[in-house]
């Protein structure tokens, strides 16, 4: 399954969660939010949000600064 992650197409197996998935980048606990197809899923949903085939993902990180 190809999913596109911050503009680049990654590939992962089927039926991938989206907490799965940032373990499988070793993301976990360095990415704040998470939109698929431009909407926001709330982190206590990652464990069981399911992704799909050419889903296009944006992972964001807060970055202190001024």
């Amino acid at each position: 399954m190809k999913l596109i992650i911050n503009g680049e197409t990654k590939i992962f197996n089927e039926n991938i969660t989206l907490e799965k998935m940032l373990e499988e980048l070793n993301l976990t606990g360095k990415v704040m939010a998470a939109a698929v197809n431009m909407e926001i899923v709330k982190q206590d949903k990652w464990d069981s949000y399911v992704l799909h085939d050419m889903d296009k993902l944006e992972l964001l990180d807060f970055v202190g600064g001024g």
